[in-house]
């Protein structure tokens, strides 16, 4: 029997809210790829449009239509090759089919759909939330949340004023160990945390120099640009290397310090910071990679604590025994979450006093799918927080914090000097030239309004 399409505005109408949810203990220990196949059981329906399924988004459609509370009906990419494989891939997960669609705005029409989610490049993560939003749809938006601070700003006016869910896709802020990790800093098992620490690390290698080619027939080079004023396309650029254009990309600080950065805020309980620097380069290679290979981002906050953030795209050399991960320097100890879901509790001298560990491997450096059952958990997280208007782990306001401390890292990393912030609403103090980093310009008709 195929499945039936019930929008949202159908089973609330029909006051159909109750639903069958997970909670966080008692789920893992019976995982496996075989009970992986269908988690949820529920009554309650969502369809959901993806957009941008090259790599990253075909891999969260997947999990997306894992979940029994959920149909995938539309598959939006720019690249026609991917929307076929998509589709392709999903109809072995769910009977109904997709849809494919250039346009993500076609999809968003259809008054079937009630969550957009967005894996398309970083130069389209705000403007494509806003439009959604403006349609009427929820919003799962992978990290960073915008592509400057003002996009960041714009989102969480829109989420209250439209009064929609958005989620952002930092999916540890739903790990089970990484939450009772962070739990136990907040209930004092290392002391007072004063300084906190992030890395991530990688073997990338050059990307050459770009030649002027047309566009090839499978990509709408138009449309992939979309809000970014219009420049010529490279033979080098697509489908991942425009993460190292400050154009359309947000560097390695965005890309993956935005998840660190996030758990140290989270830890040490921390909004906005009062100054912040950052020391690096590309030196590696000599290419079109224009953020930086190396960096470091220092961030001192109001109450006394300090947190820095490590990146090294071209030399993985592993930190704490892990490519990626965080540690928190208390009074009394040190607490590390490396990449995966667990955490050790060490002592002053060095000895570990308690270790949650996760038998399941994951791959930080996998930039498709690390961690897919777990982030499982995040995707229901939106779906409770939709239906019984429960607390979203990673809302849009926090969201948007932690993408403006590593968004202030690259900004002084591009003036070559630390900024002065005020500490009460993040915003750069008295430094006309770092300001003009704090939004951009937009291809004329592209501009975030709401």
């Amino acid at each position: 029997m195929n499945r039936k399409l019930i929008s949202r505005r159908s089973f609330i109408k029909n006051g159909a809210l109750s639903t069958t949810m997970f909670s966080v203990g008692g789920v893992l220990p019976q995982f496996s790829a075989k009970s992986y196949e269908r988690i949820i059981g529920s009554n309650n329906r969502f369809n959901v449009s993806v957009m941008g399924v090259n790599s990253r988004g075909a891999r969260l459609a997947d999990n997306f239509a894992r979940q029994d509370s959920c149909d995938v009906i539309h598959v939006c990419d720019v690249d026609s090759r991917a929307v076929s494989k998509c589709v392709s891939g999903l109809n072995e997960i769910q009977e109904v089919r997709a849809h494919g669609f250039v346009d993500f705005r076609k999809s968003l029409e259809s008054k079937d759909i009630d969550i957009l989610v967005i894996a398309a490049p970083d130069h389209w993560h705000a403007p494509a939330s806003l439009i959604a939003m403006q349609a009427g749809k929820h919003v799962y938006v992978e990290k960073p949340c915008s592509h400057n601070p003002k996009e960041g700003e714009v989102l969480v006016k829109a989420a209250n004023y439209y009064k929609k869910i958005v989620q952002m896709g930092n999916q540890r802020r739903s790990w089970p160990n990484v939450i009772k990790g962070i739990s136990a800093i907040k209930s004092g098992a290392i002391g007072r945390v004063y300084y906190g620490r992030g890395w991530y690390s990688n073997n990338r290698p050059s990307i050459g120099i770009g030649k002027k080619v047309d566009p090839p027939s499978w990509l709408n080079w138009g449309l992939w640009q979309g809000p970014a004023p219009r420049k010529d396309f490279k033979d080098n650029l697509i489908h991942y290397n425009w993460h190292w254009h400050w154009h359309w990309g947000t560097g390695e600080a965005l890309n993956n310090g935005t998840h660190m950065i996030d758990l140290l805020r989270w830890g040490m309980d921390v909004d906005y910071p009062t100054k912040v620097s950052s020391n690096g380069g590309r030196y590696r290679y000599k290419d079109d990679w224009e953020t930086p290979d190396t960096q470091l981002i220092n961030l001192d906050f109001k109450n006394g604590t300090s947190m820095t953030w490590e990146s090294r795209s071209c030399n993985g050399k592993h930190s704490e025994g892990s490519s990626v991960g965080v540690v928190f320097y208390g009074e009394n100890g040190s607490l590390n979450i490396p990449g995966g879901n667990s955490y050790k509790i060490y002592d002053l001298d060095n000895n570990i006093v308690h270790e949650e560990k996760f038998d399941k491997k994951i791959d930080p450096r996998n930039t498709v799918n690390p961690s897919q059952y777990l982030d499982s958990l995040h995707i229901q997280n939106m779906f409770k927080a939709i239906l019984n208007d429960t607390e979203l782990n990673s809302d849009i306001d926090s969201g948007h914090k932690s993408t403006l401390l590593v968004q202030l890292g690259n900004i002084a990393y591009r003036v070559g000097r630390s900024l002065d912030i005020d500490s009460k609403n993040g915003h750069i103090i008295n430094d006309k030239d770092a300001m003009k980093y704090w939004s951009r310009e937009y291809e004329k008709g592209w501009e975030m309004k709401i």
